[in-house]
């Protein structure tokens, strides 16, 4: 069992990272091997829609998500997790994910699927998010993109899972948050557990 953490926030040790670094905990105490993710620190360039993904199933841009594309088709459990900016994905998150059009381009255009092994475990997506405000349609924007994301990567969200934290804006004022600390553990442990 391989579970991901992709890290979408700029800001290393911060609020996101702190319950990203729960639920991975969380994952391993279930018996997974676990591997975080920093976008910030990744060269990773936004999809230029050249289509070439269209043709031949894979990104013809050579950079960093070449690495990140070999965790995702390795992984069997995803997690994502983001602050909220203008009520939507980071900029680096957002990057990663628009990159992962060759996949919905293998799915969709050449409909060869999501390239895993026959009999591999089956895949589930889980969303950590944080946001300095708490209005109540903080994430609806963003749930909506991983939906589709997920999807294009041949995985189920699973949104009883979801971690969302509202009202953190200062750099590790989640460690004041019991409810979300725990939360976070229980579900990356959760998420690890499923069949």
């Amino acid at each position: 069992m391989k579970v991901i953490g992709i890290l979408g926030s700029p800001r290393r040790d911060g609020n996101t990272e702190i319950l990203l670094d729960r639920a991975l905990a969380g994952a391993a105490s279930a018996g997974a091997e676990t591997e975080k993710i920093v976008l910030s620190e990744s060269d990773i360039s936004g999809c230029i829609e050249c289509n070439d993904c269209y043709e031949t199933g894979t990104c013809s841009i050579g950079d960093d998500m070449d690495h990140i594309y070999e965790e995702l088709e390795r992984a069997d459990r995803i997690i994502i997790a983001s602050p909220m900016f203008f009520m939507g994905l980071t900029s680096q998150a957002k990057a990663a994910i628009d990159r992962c059009q060759c996949y919905w381009a293998l799915q969709y255009v050449l409909k060869e699927g999501f390239p895993r092994p026959e009999g591999s475990l089956p895949r589930y997506g889980m969303f950590i998010g944080t946001g300095g405000t708490k209005g109540l349609k903080l994430f609806d924007g963003t749930i909506l993109t991983l939906k589709y994301f997920f999807d294009a990567i041949g995985a189920t969200p699973r949104e009883e899972l979801y971690v969302l934290v509202r009202g953190v804006d200062d750099k590790g004022e989640v460690k004041s948050r019991d409810d979300a600390l725990h939360s976070a553990f229980d579900s990356g442990k959760k998420l690890a557990e499923l069949n």
